[in-house]
């Protein structure tokens, strides 16, 4: 039966709401088309081969030489010279995907948000903040075994490599991730049966680890055949409950699941076999900016929808890319149009060379206020602040004292480590001159957060 269109119409309630603005709904506006064309070294590039895994790997960007023979003349002058510099004093080696590359506006470099991201220059770089340490997580002081990380009561952090699809300027593990650099001489983790045999000892022995967490490096570089073993080895030990396989590869490479059919079904063997032993195996990537979603991201993330994978999304809040309302808003809604979970949002970790892409917890805390009731509660992230020295995510509302001016905000961790503060640093960037001068004095530093701490207890 013909449905008559206006007595549908006639019949409609009065509005209570205005009718919505057209750029409420950009979160649906997915870039696509053969977007790589703009950069001149993949201009002939057609979309089988762009979308080909291996053809991305093969040709991702490790060295500035690379990066110029492929965006050529694109950049303004000075650009290069101010990148080389940078690249000579970060903690990070560099390797970027051509995706990304391609994402990457060249004509206004420096406030691209995913040139923030993954190239580093020198003239937009700031000194360490002082109480900044390399592992400023602790995760090896908490290792049990090597590349194990038992912290939490129920839940570990195994590590079985050291190797990512890109390396990313701010990764909290720059101590053992990528190749050396000039500042930083890694703790190399690499696939090894022995060592996997020891953390799966490991897990067994203790009754109270449920939750595990595989990540690395990333769960991207493991091969389909290793996606495979070790998770049937974690299924296999009675307490374990819980698996996340922790990768960025979805932001940064999403051709990988469109193409790489071997390891996409190994990982859907794993989740299939935990759905029938009643345990839960899910997929945990890493979005930061509503320009890394396109339609590539939205094809791949239906892939892994239409095989019941289920994907949750942790985001780093990082100064230039997605610290403003409308930017962190866009992205958590972008991220539910394809069917991933926002889950976390993290406070920027104390990392070493990396000061000017960290915000500051008053900053995690307006963008917060403003993003709830957006979109569905659970498509809502919880904003965190992983309290340096081990203390674990923290709910960045629940330090026990935060000095706004000195930017020292204390937590506790009372089922982690109890009874043990843990302390965390707004950048000096973000201070007023005042506080920046007693920062750079040794005593005054002790003084405020020595005065902290007692507020805190």
């Amino acid at each position: 039966m013909a449905i008559d269109l206006k007595l549908v119409h006639d019949a409609l309630p009065v509005a209570k709401k205005p009718p919505v603005d057209p750029s409420s709904l950009a979160h649906r506006a997915l870039l696509g088309g053969p977007f790589w064309h703009k950069i001149p070294a993949y201009r002939e590039v057609d979309e089988a081969t762009f979308l080909d895994h291996a053809w991305q790997a093969k040709s991702s960007i490790t060295r500035v030489a690379k990066l110029v023979e492929a965006i050529q003349d694109l950049v303004p002058p000075g650009f290069v010279e101010d990148l080389e510099s940078g690249m000579k004093q970060a903690p990070m080696s560099v390797r970027v995907s051509p995706y990304i590359v391609s994402l990457i506006d060249w004509e206004r470099p420096y406030d691209d948000p995913l040139r923030i991201q993954f190239f580093p220059l020198a003239s937009r770089l700031r000194p360490d903040h002082p109480k900044l340490g390399l592992d400023s997580l602790a995760e090896q002081a908490d290792a049990p075994v090597a590349g194990l990380t038992h912290r939490y009561v129920d839940k570990a952090l195994f590590l079985p490599l050291d190797t990512c699809p890109v390396y990313c300027r701010f990764c909290t593990r720059s101590y053992a991730i990528g190749l050396d650099t000039d500042e930083v001489e890694k703790v190399h983790l690499r696939p090894n049966d022995e060592r996997w045999r020891r953390a799966y000892q490991y897990i067994a022995s203790r009754p109270e680890l449920e939750d595990i967490v595989i990540s690395g490096g990333d769960a991207y570089q493991l091969r389909a055949a290793h996606i495979e073993e070790i998770g049937d080895a974690l299924l296999a030990i009675p307490n374990v409950r819980r698996m996340r396989f922790a990768t960025k590869g979805p932001a940064v490479m999403p051709m990988k699941i469109l193409t790489d059919d071997a390891w996409l079904d190994a990982l859907t063997r794993v989740v299939e076999k935990g759905r029938k032993l009643h345990k839960d195996v899910v997929l945990h990537t890493h979005f930061n900016s509503p320009n890394e979603i396109t339609g590539i991201t939205e094809a791949a993330m239906g892939r892994l929808f239409e095989r019941g994978i289920l994907v949750r999304n942790q985001s780093v809040l990082i100064r230039g890319v997605n610290d403003s309302v409308d930017t962190m808003t866009l992205l958590i809604k972008r991220l539910g149009h394809v069917n991933v979970h926002a889950y976390y949002v993290y406070v920027h970790d104390m990392v070493r060379g990396v000061e000017d892409l960290r915000t500051s917890v008053d900053t995690a805390i307006h963008i917060e206020k403003h993003v709830r009731g957006a979109t569905a509660g659970y498509n809502t992230p919880t904003f965190v602040v992983d309290a340096p020295g081990g203390g674990g995510k923290r709910d960045v509302h629940s330090y026990e004292h935060y000095n706004r001016d000195s930017g020292v905000s204390v937590y506790s961790a009372p089922s982690v480590k109890p009874g043990r503060p843990f302390v965390y640093f707004d950048p000096l960037h973000q201070l007023s001159t005042h506080m920046r001068r007693r920062w750079s004095d040794p005593n005054e530093q002790k003084r405020m957060i020595d005065q902290a701490l007692a507020k805190a207890r």
